[in-house]
């Protein structure tokens, strides 16, 4: 795991029924604070995931590498916004971020319609609550396993809470900016403070209101076997001490907690256009050509490239 930055990355979580008593709804969990931070992975997993969004890049395992350095020049050609032959730090942020976007956007309309059961165009929370929790509410006694029943009994009111803070007009229907706001809060200011809270509630397990070091290393490492740490959760104890934090008291309050997981001073887009141009800018003219892309294509695309088949007849725009 990587030491710098911190951020956001949300994945998309199921609540899974017992087999054959439901459909298993989707709703968006916490990931572990860090996530986003760019990992130098050996398969470049975070290169192609930002560059390319999640799902594409896992899709590009089907593509062999002739196929996708074909597909590749094709996108260097749609990220060059100037027609100039030159991707500019500028263009790769703006493509990234325009990658991010799509995928939230999609994501939520590829659930809209689980939720809109009555088909009015918003979602209700009580057409979410039904979806989502309505099997575990009619039939309490199919969950007798104690971890799920506390994990269904703290989700429900922590998922209205969060709802109600995105419902903004407090009608309790969600539109659509206001469910992409629930499913996604690390996108949206006036989400912030769910973020933190729902980071804190997962991590402090004294319930004293604030992380302490310990508490920290345990949400990225469990010592199971009770040897040594290894280097990089101690490296990750330094990182606490040193830039977690701030106030030198030992622990982390909700404040701190936002500067790890919502730096304001952090722009991952622009972090990872800035290293994608860094690792292929052969004459170090700050951009690059689409030769240089091709050169180290298994950096942006890999052999796990993108269904950007279908990708590519979209309208720019969209995008």
């Amino acid at each position: 795991m990587g030491s710098g930055g911190a951020g956001w990355r949300l994945a998309l979580a199921l609540l899974v029924l017992p087999a054959g008593l439901g459909k298993p709804t989707a709703r968006q969990e916490r990931v572990r604070p860090g996530a986003a931070q760019h990992e130098d992975r050996p398969d470049f997993q975070y290169d192609h995931e930002a560059f390319l969004g999640k799902e594409e890049a896992r899709s590009f395992d089907q593509l062999s590498p002739e196929e996708s350095r074909e597909r590749l020049g094709k996108i260097v050609d749609r990220i060059d916004d100037n027609r100039d032959g030159y991707l500019t730090t500028e263009e790769l942020k703006n493509w990234i971020k325009r990658v991010q976007k799509r995928y939230i956007y999609e994501n939520v309309a590829k659930v809209w319609k689980d939720y809109d059961l009555n088909k009015d165009n918003k979602i209700a929370w009580e057409e979410y609550k039904q979806a989502t929790y309505g099997y575990y509410l009619e039939n309490p006694e199919e969950f007798q396993d104690a971890t799920d029943q506390h994990s269904f009994k703290k989700m429900l009111p922590r998922d209205e809470r969060r709802f109600k803070a995105a419902d903004l007009d407090g009608d309790l229907a969600a539109t659509r900016e206001e469910f992409t706001a629930f499913l996604h809060p690390e996108e949206f200011e006036h989400m912030k403070n769910i973020v933190v809270l729902e980071t804190l509630e997962d991590i402090d397990k004294n319930e004293d209101g604030f992380v302490d070091q310990d508490e920290y290393i345990a949400d990225m490492f469990a010592n199971e076997e009770g040897g040594p740490e290894p280097d990089w959760v101690i490296t990750e104890r330094e990182q606490f001490a040193d830039f977690r934090d701030l106030n030198k008291d030992g622990k982390m309050d909700k404040e701190e907690i936002q500067h790890w997981i919502l730096p304001q001073d952090y722009d991952h887009a622009l972090a990872e256009a800035r290293h994608l141009v860094y690792e292929s800018d052969v004459d170090k003219d700050q951009k690059l050509t689409k030769e240089e892309v091709l050169d180290n294509w298994n950096m942006f695309v890999g052999s796990q490239a993108t269904n950007y088949g279908e990708d590519l007849t979209r309208n720019h725009d969209e995008l």
